[in-house]
């Protein structure tokens, strides 16, 4: 898949460099910064989600979360809604249904595994996306060995886990690539994040009657809304925002195969938050999949001209 063309008004890549045509490092390095740190926002989220399930269930979560960070980013951006095509509303309600998809399959899934097991199947969805929309070699080794890295977090098998939790995990996974897919074309398409706040409320629309119908009246506890909106915070308004703005800035395929730090990202909040314990495979699983992420973004970099 070809690059997303810069935000508008952003100096091209030429422009940015200095006068031995390097390019300065927070130019380098800025998507990257994003993508990470969107990661850690959203598997801290998704840790303190697990802990609010016995309260509202995990449709009943994923409803907080998206109904709030809807309500959020209504109020901080407030998009106009006049003035675009019927490809881009057919563009937000395509983002909006991957998003509220990916969600609820994936609650559905940690109710029934281990959050690093959950996030481990599911990023499968963006390596088999990397693969498919590269055409280079190099991309594909990368993913290769983020591949290996998650096969092994999974301790080489996944037959002890929940059928139901794997297969729920597996379909987040091809949300997600979906997700990634139409997150980028909303980023062209809208801007700053109103198309995100839109798809956002599109995602909220479709969750609300699972939840409703869920848990009833029990999502009306303050205590759980108060809960909520940390998870909505910490895992869509804050980590959307900040992929949405990397994906105008990476391709596709490289941000798919910088998904793969999620396995390592979930591994390490299920053990601070859940106490969901690391063993030396664990770590030798993570180092792998840092590796590629790290070897995939270096190709992106020499690919652009933007490598010192």
């Amino acid at each position: 898949m070809a690059a997303s063309p810069p935000v508008t008004g952003a100096p091209s890549p030429a422009a940015a460099k200095g006068p031995a045509g390097r390019a300065p490092r927070g130019t380098r390095l800025g998507p990257v910064a994003l993508v990470v740190a969107g990661g850690l926002s959203v598997q801290f989220g998704s840790a303190v989600a697990v802990l609010l399930m016995p309260r509202a269930g995990a449709l009943g979560v994923v409803t907080l979360r998206l109904v709030l960070a809807a309500a959020v980013l209504l109020i901080v951006c407030r998009p106009r809604v006049r003035g675009y095509s019927r490809a881009d509303w057919g563009t937000v309600l395509a983002f909006g249904t991957a998003m509220s998809g990916m969600n609820i399959l994936f609650y559905l899934a940690i109710d029934r595994i281990p959050l690093g097991a959950a996030v481990t199947l599911e990023v499968l969805g963006p390596l088999a996306l990397s693969v498919i929309a590269s055409r280079r070699l190099a991309n594909l080794l990368w993913a290769g060995l983020a591949l290996a890295g998650v096969v092994l977090l999974s301790g080489g098998g996944f037959d002890r886990l929940d059928p139901a939790g794997a297969c729920f995990a597996l379909a987040a996974g091809a949300m997600w690539a979906t997700y990634i897919v139409f997150s980028a074309r909303t980023g062209r398409r809208f801007p700053q994040a109103d198309g995100l706040a839109l798809a956002m409320a599109v995602g909220a629309v479709i969750s609300l009657p699972f939840g409703i119908i869920e848990v009833g009246d029990r999502l009306l506890v303050p205590s759980t809304i108060g809960l909520g909106l940390a998870v909505a915070l910490m895992s869509s308004v804050l980590p959307y925002t900040l992929e949405l703005l990397a994906l105008r800035r990476l391709p596709a395929p490289t941000f798919a195969i910088l998904m793969s730090l999620e396995p390592a990202i979930a591994a390490t909040a299920g053990f601070l938050v859940l106490h969901q314990a690391l063993g030396l495979t664990d770590a030798l699983a993570i180092a792998l999949v840092i590796a590629a992420s790290m070897g995939a973004v270096r190709t992106q970099m020499k690919r652009s001209g933007l490598t010192a």
